[in-house]
């Protein structure tokens, strides 16, 4: 790899890590702070919230997109392949959780929650068996 290309990785890494961390905390934010930071409930500072959380969220895609371009063209085949049967799963786990529910198959609700975990372990997997295949 030549040495721009291994810097342009780097730096597109740093800042998608960077942009990663602001809007976890920016969701953070908005999901907690109407119990813990403004108490009682404040619908101006709640939507505050959620708009900034939406502005740093459309940075993170922003990011994520310049950091795909810094990668070569194998990591950036193995991201996607991964990215795509992440969203596979997501959109079929997703859609059945959702018949069955309606149907009154599942005694009990799940946490939404449970479906973006569920997601990032399948990306990794999926990534870790791209990276293993195409040695």
């Amino acid at each position: 790899m030549a040495p721009l290309q291994a810097h342009n990785e780097i730096k597109a890494s740093a800042q998608l890590v960077l942009w990663t961390f602001a809007w976890a905390a920016t969701l953070a934010l908005a999901k907690f702070g109407p119990q813990l930071l403004w108490d009682p409930p404040q619908r101006v500072a709640g939507w505050t919230a959620v708009a900034v959380n939406l502005t740093v969220g459309i940075g993170w895609v922003v990011a994520f997109t310049r950091f795909l371009r810094a990668l070569d063209e194998l990591q950036r085949k193995i991201v996607q392949d991964a990215l795509a049967v992440t969203l596979g799963v997501g959109w079929i786990l997703g859609f059945a959780y959702v018949v069955t529910d309606d149907a009154s198959l599942v005694a009990r609700d799940v946490n939404i929650a449970v479906l973006p975990a569920l997601m990032g372990v399948v990306f990794v997997v999926a990534f870790v068996v791209g990276k293993i295949r195409y040695r």
